[in-house]
């Protein structure tokens, strides 16, 4: 597999072994440091829950957090990482007298080390992750980290981190403390005390151009004030709302939650939280409120990134000589949009199905027939080529956030309209939106309305990149993506599309049964249109894991 042997697309894995759950984040490591996740695994470990007198992880916490890391470790087992996964644990570990015990259960049982992180550290590398989410790379930022035992507090410039600090306020020990024993006025009184005793007043001093939040907490509030303005959003149809939030929008949703009664499930789900986050979902919007009126905070940026991408950004610039902390600002735009209108883990699908376009594009480009094929038409296939079927492909679906019906149509108007991507001209905007526009139904044509405005060389590029993503989303909706490599070559008068089985995903752990008749279904237009556009017949073939025997399928 190319991750394996690649240095440009390795996959690289990382896990945060946080308060209230540990989260296993699978990556892939592209060219000039950009990160591309694959896959997410969360288990509620609740470490911070029931310790003994002493502050100490139970026995019983201690079994879960086993449980969980050994879960990971099956999952990742059988995939081609690039170096053993890199664990780091937080607060909860941090601050228990007995976190040797932890350590050492995990190391002989698992034989995986357990980097235990001091409260400094933690910010640092929570500030790392923000870069690769947000362009702020030359800006003055505060970033907050809301976790289940503590937040983290860092202002750093130009990667480099001139202060952090931690403090002991989490959304897990707050709501044990406080929260269920119904004293709300007792917690905002100790959060205020906190926040007063602390050294933030270095922050005040120092300054900030920009305030960024991270964590679950803070992104599920995000959300829900999102979701609260989401009839206006549909009605504008300018799709323009960036990742942020107003202390104004932070306070109207604090008194939403605390007009609910304690406990009361149906009203915290109605706001747009989780069972398991409305929970703990009071004590952390509270926590959050008093900090903007602790520092003068009154907006804040949210970044979808944090600890995980943190440690393996850290990770990738220990070993790749062009590692850029400020990987371009087009790759997070896109990263951004994609993340901003997901739904059911639709990212995730579009993310593993970029392997396979890359495998795809790079055999065409190998193939000297169907470049000669191309350049009759006056169309030359570059890496920038590639980017633009890149960002299409984790944008295409962008429109099911809000229905199904003619989502295609949607996506291309917020790619084309909403202003979120930054750093691509307009003609390389309407390039994706137009990519995005094509992925289904009809095939596009040189006389589309949508190609009206578009050069002749644009149109046939179009069509050319249209193709190669269209048999890229149909092979994955046949579940043929769980394949180890892609080969495309001439023989004869007719073109093979080769594929080699592999799991390479946490989410297929089982080889797929592929059915002939769903691959005539999915693939056969696609690949009546590459004939189309190419002039060349083609067929695809997947040969078995013993290599030794394959099957034409079409």
């Amino acid at each position: 597999m190319e991750a394996a042997t690649s240095p440009h697309h390795r996959l690289v894995a990382a896990v945060d072994m946080g308060t209230n759950s540990f989260k296993l984040l699978l990556a892939r490591a592209l060219p000039s440091g950009r990160l591309l996740s694959l896959d997410r695994l969360k288990e509620p470990v609740l470490l911070g829950r029931g310790r003994l007198p002493d502050g100490s992880l139970t026995p019983t916490a201690l079994l879960r957090a086993l449980t969980a890391l050994r879960s990971f470790d099956t999952a990742l087992r059988s995939l081609p990482l690039h170096r053993p996964p890199r664990l780091v644990a937080t607060s909860a570990v941090r601050d228990a007298p007995n976190r040797a015990d932890l350590l050492s259960i995990v190391r002989s049982n698992l034989d995986l080390d357990v980097e235990v992180l001091s409260g400094e550290e933690e910010a640092r590398l929570i500030y790392l992750g923000v870069l690769q989410f947000l362009p702020v790379y030359e800006k003055s930022i505060l970033t907050v980290d809301i976790g289940g035992g503590s937040t983290e507090f860092v202002v750093g410039k130009l990667g480099k981190v001139q202060f952090a600090t931690s403090l002991n306020l989490g959304h897990v020990s707050l709501t044990e403390s406080f929260v269920k024993k119904g004293t709300m006025d007792d917690l905002r009184r100790h959060i205020r005390s906190a926040l007063h005793q602390s050294p933030l007043i270095k922050i005040r001093e120092l300054g900030f151009e920009v305030t960024v939040g991270s964590s679950g907490t803070i992104r599920s509030i995000e959300r829900a004030i999102f979701l609260g303005g989401y009839d206006d959003l549909m009605s504008s149809r300018e799709f323009s709302r960036e990742w942020r939030f107003s202390r104004e929008e932070l306070r109207l949703l604090v008194d939403k939650l605390l007009g609910l009664g304690l406990g009361e499930v149906e009203g915290v789900k109605r706001l747009g939280f989780s069972k398991k986050r409305g929970e703990f979902i009071v004590a952390g919007a509270v926590l959050l409120l008093e900090i903007f009126e602790a520092l003068g905070i009154e907006n804040m940026e949210v970044s979808g990134y944090a600890l995980g991408e943190g440690v393996i950004s850290e990770m990738l610039a220990s070993e790749c000589m062009d590692f850029d902390m400020n990987a371009n600002v087009q790759w997070r735009s896109v990263i951004g949009l994609a993340m901003r209108f997901d739904s059911d883990n639709r990212m995730k699908m579009a993310a593993r199905c970029v392997g396979t376009t890359k495998e795809l594009f790079d055999g065409i480009r190998r193939c000297d027939e169907l470049t000669n094929c191309l350049s009759k038409a006056a169309v030359f296939l570059d890496e920038k080529d590639f980017e633009y079927l890149e960002a299409a492909i984790l944008l295409h679906n962008i429109g099911l956030l809000i229905g199904k019906r003619a989502y295609h149509k949607r996506s291309y108007k917020i790619i084309k309209n909403g202003g979120h991507l930054h750093g691509y001209s307009s003609e390389e905007i309407e390039i994706v939106a137009l990519l995005a526009r094509f992925h289904r139904k009809k095939f596009p044509r040189a006389e589309h309305d949508s190609l009206r405005e578009c050069s002749e060389e644009m149109k046939q590029k179009i069509r050319v990149l249209c193709t190669i993503m269209r048999i890229s989303l149909a092979l994955q909706k046949c579940q043929c993506v769980t394949f180890q490599g892609l080969e495309i070559f001439h023989t004869g008068d007719v073109f093979k599309l080769v594929l080699s089985k592999l799991k390479d995903h946490l989410l297929v752990s089982h080889d797929v049964q592929l059915k002939s008749d769903t691959i005539q279904a999915e693939l056969r237009p696609e690949l009546d249109h590459f004939e189309e556009v190419f002039q060349q017949k083609i067929c695809v073939t997947i040969s078995s894991e013993n290599s030794e025997k394959s099957a034409q399928v079409l």
